[in-house]
């Protein structure tokens, strides 16, 4: 499968028919502090996809498969939406579509979603300094750095300072630069 910038991007619910391409952007190294613990096989892949695929509304949040011509090929979420409207965001992309602004214009995609039509009115993030990819991300996708939490994480006993974003509603808004369509 070919993806470039301009390869068209849908946001839909994760189901069950997804398995395969879970344990495949799971695979590498990198992603294995994504889920909370790695993914290798297909009962932790299922345990991971029962968690996305619940994330269909408030106050969960909502969780979608990024995918090119019908293949997850990453995930954008908002979840722990609280009754301050602040919602929590997290994305990743499977390796193939890393470089080719699918984590950033999906969520861009998202961040109107949940603003415009759930009225969440502050989203949050936070991502390791060593991961400055991900920072670029949130930054093209609107995002303001509001600043760093020292020692936040911790990883085989190495802590990681964390750079911290938010965006509001009436934060300024990026424009798409692919077509992006969310199915519910």
């Amino acid at each position: 499968m070919s993806i470039d910038t301009n390869t068209p991007l849908t946001l839909r619910p994760w189901e069950a028919r997804d398995m395969d391409a879970v344990i495949a952007a799971f695979a590498t190294a990198d992603m294995d502090n994504q889920a909370g613990q790695p993914i290798r096989d297909r009962d932790t892949g299922h345990e991971w996809l029962s968690w996305a695929s619940n994330l269909v509304g408030r106050p969960r949040g909502f969780g979608f498969a990024v995918c090119a011509h019908d293949w997850p090929i990453g995930n954008v979420a908002v979840t722990g939406i609280d009754s301050h409207e602040v919602g929590w965001v997290s994305y990743w992309t499977a390796a193939p579509a890393r470089g080719r602004r699918v984590a950033t214009d999906a969520l861009t995609a998202l961040v109107e979603f949940v603003h415009d039509k759930h009225g969440v009115q502050r989203l949050e993030l936070g991502h390791r300094l060593n991961n400055p990819a991900s920072g670029a991300v949130a930054q093209s996708a609107g995002f303001l750095r509001e600043g760093i939490e020292r020692a936040k994480l911790s990883y085989d006993g190495e802590r990681y300072d964390v750079a911290r974003w938010a965006r509001l509603t009436e934060d300024p808004r990026p424009t798409l630069r692919r077509e992006v369509s969310i199915q519910l």
